[in-house]
C-alpha cells in the first residue's frame, strides 16, 4: 500500500510541474491557458510540491499573491495531515 501511495504522489507532482510548464508555454505563445482552478486542483490532489516547484522553475504565477501564498499553504496542510 505504501508503494502505491508513493507512486501516486510522484505522478501527481510530475503532473504538477508539467501543468505549470505547459501553462507558461501557452502564455508565451498567446494560446488558450490552463484555468487557475485546474492548477490549484492538481496541487490539492497531491501535486503541491510539483506545482510549487514549477512556479519557480518556470517563473510562472510568481507575481500572483494567491499562488505565492496558496501553493505553500496547501503543501503545509498536506504535510500536517500526513
Amino acid at each position: 500500500m505504501h508503494e502505491i501511495l508513493i507512486i501516486y504522489f510522484v505522478i501527481a507532482n510530475i503532473v504538477g510541474v508539467s501543468i505549470m510548464a505547459a501553462d507558461k508555454h501557452r502564455a508565451i505563445k498567446h494560446r488558450w491557458r490552463i484555468p487557475e482552478k485546474m492548477l490549484f486542483l492538481v496541487s490539492l490532489i497531491g501535486g503541491s510540491i510539483g506545482t510549487w516547484a514549477g512556479m519557480y522553475i518556470f517563473h510562472h504565477k510568481t507575481k500572483h499573491w494567491y499562488f505565492v501564498v496558496g501553493m505553500p499553504l496547501i503543501l503545509f496542510v498536506q504535510v500536517l495531515l500526513a
